[in-house]
């Protein structure tokens, strides 16, 4: 650029993007060259990684030959107010400054972010989040991003957007000097990698348990809540795996949300989830790994199971905070993350399957005689509340199956059969909401009014047991969701009386009755 002038080197801004769960900010990065000591100067309230952003980018530049300014060199990361502190926005500070001291000879477009980590030696590497960069960034009107080449897998899925991949601040230099940089678009989820799906349960390998596979089969047409109670050895986690054998594929939008969320905590940058998740926590996990936190809010067990099922085996014992903790993302699909520093939203809209045992050894009221002191039961039970079993939409009591029947071969068709009639009444539900992701597990309280058609005589029975019962509103509630989905899978367009029958007997009691 020749002598630098104080007044000619205020860089234009190199955009960025900044997540916090599935929402984002544009961040620019300015840069500004003065007189005075060779210096850098990061300020816009940046965390740690954002600091050492400083030596990455000196080395890079010296090592690729492109010469760091000897100026008094001040970066602006804006919006100043919001707290940054990631290794995504070092390309951005590192080209802000080539732009201002005339290495990059035209300035980078408003409409184009750029997102990638330094490496000492000039190569650019992959972030966590990019699918969540991206769409964030295309909403608020990006159109062309700058990324690593090694997040390209999971960006192509994002559909409408100009796609540039880098592997070298030199290259990339050179590429933006004479325009020879190459684009993708993303894809419309028509063209995916071939992935072989995770061996499942089936409902043919477990024997009997006709009623808990009958309700495993309205969970999964209508999104609902189970817990299996029955002493051990039953086949409770057995039947809890085959669930996801039952479940649809995900769509390309659910891929979409599912590969972002995964790869906020997984160094795997370039995989592709495309199977529903299946999340099974041991019931020694902390607080914060089931719900999500940390120094780095980082998204925990029940939000990397969306989309999926959740299983929580033995699910009394688990801590009961974290069982507390699942009020919310049980009642509103979404957890809330807060604290001093920042704030992140993450959805949570899973499938909870829970399994537990009627005592802490597991033979209370079988044939097996029970050692547990009536204080342990007593303490074992009250670890689910009252408050959470009003969640579950559904208590299934798993029986002792006899010796003689363990060994007969189901038929082989049977988990297929299960598999068309959840397809039909996932399609009913899809044309009734409008929304393909929506299930009646899903519904308001004005669906609830609306489009779940009660008939009259269903409807004095709903109310009869709920008097006679002394259920909840809530329960209320949830006991017309299972019916409208048990009429569901029998193409009826009204919840009859055998409808609502059913759905009664599968109302959960808490584990004190």
């Amino acid at each position: 650029m020749g002598k630098y002038s104080y007044y000619s080197l205020m860089s234009m801004a190199v955009r960025s993007i900044l997540t916090a769960g599935l929402e984002g900010i544009i961040v620019d990065a300015e840069c500004h060259l003065s007189n005075g000591l060779p210096t850098m100067t990061i300020i816009g309230l940046g965390g740690k990684a954002i600091d050492e952003a400083k030596e990455r980018i000196r080395s890079a530049l010296a090592t690729n030959h492109l010469p760091v300014p000897r100026k008094k060199i001040t970066i602006n990361l804006a919006p100043a107010d919001v707290p940054k502190d990631t290794t995504s926005l070092d390309l951005a500070i590192a080209l802000s400054i080539l732009q201002a001291s005339g290495q990059i000879a035209q300035a980078i477009k408003p409409d184009t972010a750029v997102i990638g980590e330094l490496g000492l030696d000039g190569d650019i590497r992959p972030v966590r989040g990019i699918i969540g960069k991206i769409i964030a960034g295309r909403n608020k009107g990006i159109q062309e991003f700058l990324l690593p080449l090694a997040n390209m897998p999971q960006a192509l899925l994002v559909p409408n957007v100009k796609l540039t991949p880098v592997q070298n601040i030199k290259e990339l230099c050179n590429g933006l000097n004479n325009g020879v940089l190459e684009s993708s678009t993303g894809t419309d989820g028509s063209i995916l990698p071939s992935l072989s799906s995770p061996t499942t349960t089936s409902l043919n390998e477990i024997s009997g348990q006709l009623r808990a596979k009958r309700a495993l089969q309205i969970v999964a047409a209508g999104g609902h809540n189970i817990l299996l109670s029955g002493p051990p050895g039953t086949g409770k986690t057995m039947l809890a795996k085959a669930l996801p054998s039952l479940l649809p594929p995900l769509s390309h939008d659910e891929m979409l949300e599912v590969t972002h969320l995964h790869s906020l905590v997984s160094g795997e940058y370039d995989k592709l989830i495309t199977d529903r998740p299946f999340r099974s926590p041991h019931h020694s996990a902390s607080h914060v790994a089931m719900v999500g936190g940390g120094v780095h809010l980082r998204p925990g067990e029940i939000t990397l199971a969306h989309r999926g099922v959740l299983f929580l085996d033995e699910f009394p014992e688990f801590d009961r905070k974290t069982i507390e903790a699942l009020r919310q993302p049980l009642e509103e699909q979404v957890v809330i993350i807060s604290r001093a520093k920042d704030t992140a939203r993450y959805p949570s809209n899973f499938i909870l399957i829970a399994t537990a045992n009627p005592c802490p050894c597991g033979h209370f009221g079988t044939n097996r005689p029970c050692i547990c002191s009536a204080y342990s039961i007593q303490h074992y039970r009250q670890k689910l509340s009252g408050p959470i079993i009003d969640r579950i939409d559904l208590c299934v009591d798993v029986e002792e199956i006899d010796h003689t029947k363990i060994l007969n071969i189901t038929g082989k068709d049977s988990n297929l059969v299960v598999q068309q009639q959840i397809t039909k009444s996932r399609v009913l539900q899809a044309k009734r909401y409008k929304n393909v992701s929506k299930l009646n597990a899903d519904m308001t309280n004005h669906d609830c009014k609306t489009v779940s058609v009660l008939e009259r005589s269903a409807k004095l029975l709903l109310d009869e047991a709920a008097s006679k019962l002394t259920i909840s509103a809530r329960a209320y509630i949830r006991v017309i969701k299972v019916a409208r989905t048990i009429a569901d899978l029998a193409e009826s367009k009204t919840i009859r009386i055998e409808h609502i029958t059913e759905a009664l007997q599968y109302r959960p009691k808490t584990m004190q009755e």
